[in-house]
């Protein structure tokens, strides 16, 4: 009987303390701790700038690395430092990680020397150096299935990987992003998918995100080495680097069409960071000098930008999302830069009237939008389609609200709102005449005109409106003119394709890769990202409930996942936050940047009711960060210096686009 008391308790308690790991672990973030969120402490031990941070798998120990080159391991429940040791580098430390099933005892380094260190904690030595990169290495990437593998992204374009049981002296490339893009193109960031380790995610130059099988790449190199001809090459016979689908490229749609503009302002697109959802099935990447963007790696979607609805059945039974009795109609035909989707009949069933508590938020909503609180009414307008997804009306009010507030992506998000509307309900005429005006925005001038005709086509009463004409005249004066940005985009190939300078330095594998990018789902705003190029962003909580970034403002930022609406704000830094790494079970998160500390925060008790970093005007700050991001680099860098630039604090946030005065009742007004 004693045996088998002892063996239930061998048996039970195991399974007792996972049952209660997965409660912590499902609950330890929810909406009153984010709320109550604060600074608990301020590590200090560095004398430099603290550049990464990484949290070991139980979460009891806590990495930091430092221009200082050193590298401290610090017990951060109770605020202690357990070790600092100087790693070898000669540069300063971008990135650190554990290595998997080490029991925390090695610990790898990542550094502005091109090298990768590899450290014995234990003896606090260095017991490998990497040299093989050329330029900075930036990140580091390891996986709890390849305990002894690790890889490096790094500033000549290479991605490479460490294998601890093989020769300890080389590496090997993984990939060569300069067969693709040039000798110019930089790796940034790097991280492999938690749930399948074959995957491997990669930030470079440019907005094009890239996602890799390893394993397919192994395979094909180990195919191509077990070739008879592998050693006999002709001229039309052209080895690929990486196999036909082990590459899937990723991008904001409306972002490679502003390259050109974006580059005239010198204003650098590159992902500073890459991260996956705890299941696996997202990747957020934060894009250095715009957005944070969220990717559905199950659902994907093609860029929206090429969309336009064809001809409805009728234009005076369904408007604006309200249906009336009949409410049938030709389903939408899209069409996409020169093929056509299958045509069918659709269904357009009659809007379903709102629950009065949506009811109510959608008129709190309108308000904000009638009192010029964009920002406010695209939250409210999100929080209610996060409940009626299926209503067309909330969709076109939202789109009108992005219109009006101009942010960096706003139109593109504009006419994504509009097709979804026009997709629930093909007659909604509002949502057509915006989705025009989006399509001029973005600069596509010739399908902004199709739109156009094929809109006065199915609302005839509204061909002659002072919205309709306003339009009207911005197209052909546009496709008039002589300017770069006026270019006829419908005779060529996508424009989202094109080279913006070294055209043959882009390869036509890439080309193609590029052609088959998949868009994002969700967009995160009021985060300033262009001064440094290691600014994170990451999931918070095990549901990945919220997404948290640093900034250039020195605060870091909150969002809800689902609404992507903005919830809390708080100074992490009196300079810039570049680092916010969450704890693996506790509502708990380390942030570091310029400053020489490391600061942890988690939900303060409800006594404590000043809290001094909370920045409560979050619209003030996000407005801000826009105008930011949009200023001329000389004056970011004044700002930097601590001087006040009159030109950055005044006028509209974020707008290179002229607000359009003139247009009707049929665009700006919410339904």
């Amino acid at each position: 009987c004693f045996v088998c008391c002892v063996v239930s308790v061998v048996l039970v308690c195991p399974v007792q303390e996972r049952g209660a790991l997965g409660f912590e672990r499902h609950y330890h973030v929810t909406d009153p701790f984010i709320r109550r969120l604060g600074l608990e402490a301020e590590l200090q031990g560095h004398s430099g700038c603290v550049n990464c941070l990484e949290w070991n798998e139980k979460g009891d120990l806590l990495a930091s690395g430092s221009d200082d080159q050193h590298t401290i391991v610090w017990d951060p429940l109770h605020h202690k430092k357990l070790l600092s040791m100087h790693t070898g580098h000669t540069a300063n430390i971008f990135s650190v990680k554990f290595l998997p099933h080490s029991g925390d005892r090695i610990l790898i380094t990542g550094a502005a020397d091109s090298k990768v260190h590899v450290h014995d904690l234990t003896v606090k030595e260095t017991v490998h150096m990497f040299g093989d990169h050329t330029n900075r290495v930036k990140r580091i990437a390891t996986a709890p299935m390849w305990p002894n593998t690790f890889w490096s992204a790094a500033e000549d374009g290479l991605i490479r990987q460490y294998d601890l049981r093989e020769n300890s002296k080389r590496s090997e490339v993984l990939i060569d992003l300069t067969e693709y893009c040039g000798q110019l193109v930089e790796a940034k960031c790097l991280t492999v998918n938690p749930q399948d380790n074959n995957y491997l995610a990669v930030g470079a130059s440019g907005p094009f995100v890239r996602l890799y099988d390893i394993r397919m790449i192994h395979n094909h190199r180990k195919s191509m080495k077990q070739s008879p001809s592998a050693g006999v090459h002709t001229f039309c016979d052209r080895q690929k680097p990486l196999p036909d689908g082990a590459a899937q490229y990723y991008v904001a749609g409306h972002l490679p069409v502003k390259l050109p503009d974006y580059n005239n302002r010198l204003r650098v697109l590159v992902a500073t960071y890459v991260t996956f959802s705890p299941d696996g099935t997202e990747l957020l990447v934060n894009m250095g000098g715009e957005q944070v963007y969220l990717f559905d790696l199950t659902y994907k979607q093609r860029p929206y930008t090429f969309l336009l609805p064809k001809k409805c059945h009728t234009s005076g039974e369904v408007q604006n999302g309200k249906t009336s009795t009949n409410g049938v109609s030709n389903g939408i035909h899209l069409h996409s830069n020169g093929f056509r989707l299958a045509e069918g009949r659709a269904h357009v069933s009659p809007q379903v009237e709102l629950p009065p508590y949506l009811e109510r938020i959608k008129q709190q909503a309108n308000e904000a939008f009638a009192c010029q609180l964009w920002t406010q009414a695209i939250q409210l307008y999100s929080k209610a389609v996060q409940k009626a997804p299926n209503n067309a009306m909330l969709y076109g009010n939202r789109a009108a609200a992005y219109m009006k507030r101009k942010w960096d992506g706003d139109h593109y998000d504009a006419l994504r709102d509009c097709l979804k509307a026009i997709s629930l309900n093909p007659c909604h005429l509002k949502a057509h005449f915006r989705l025009a005006r989006c399509l001029f925005e973005l600069k596509y001038v010739a399908e902004a005109l199709e739109c156009l005709d094929d809109f006065k086509g199915k609302f005839p009463e509204q061909a002659h409106s002072s919205a309709c004409d306003a339009l009207d005249r911005d197209i052909n004066a546009a496709l008039f003119s002589k300017s770069d940005n006026a270019e006829d985009k419908k005779g060529g190939g996508p424009i989202r394709l094109r080279a913006t300078g070294r055209k043959d330095s882009i390869s036509e594998d890439e080309m193609v890769l590029r052609e088959r990018s998949y868009d994002y789902k969700f967009r995160y705003c009021g985060h300033c990202n262009t001064t440094t190029d290691i600014k994170e962003a990451n999931f918070f909580g095990s549901n990945a409930q919220y997404i948290v970034s640093g900034s250039d403002d020195g605060s870091f930022f909150i969002w809800e996942k689902e609404t992507t609406n903005l919830v809390r704000v708080l100074q992490g830094d009196e300079s810039i936050v570049n680092c916010l790494q969450p704890h693996p079970s506790y509502c708990f998160l380390a942030t570091s940047g310029i400053d020489p500390v490391v600061r942890l925060w988690n939900p303060r008790p409800e006594s404590e009711t000043l809290n001094g970093r909370v920045v409560v005007d979050m619209e003030g700050a996000s407005q801000a960060n826009q105008r930011r991001m949009n200023a001329d680099p000389l004056e970011v860098m004044l700002l930097n210096m601590g001087y006040r630039i009159t030109g950055l604090t005044s006028g509209g946030a974020g707008g290179s686009d002229d607000e359009d005065s003139s247009e009707g009742q049929v665009q700006c007004r919410p339904s």
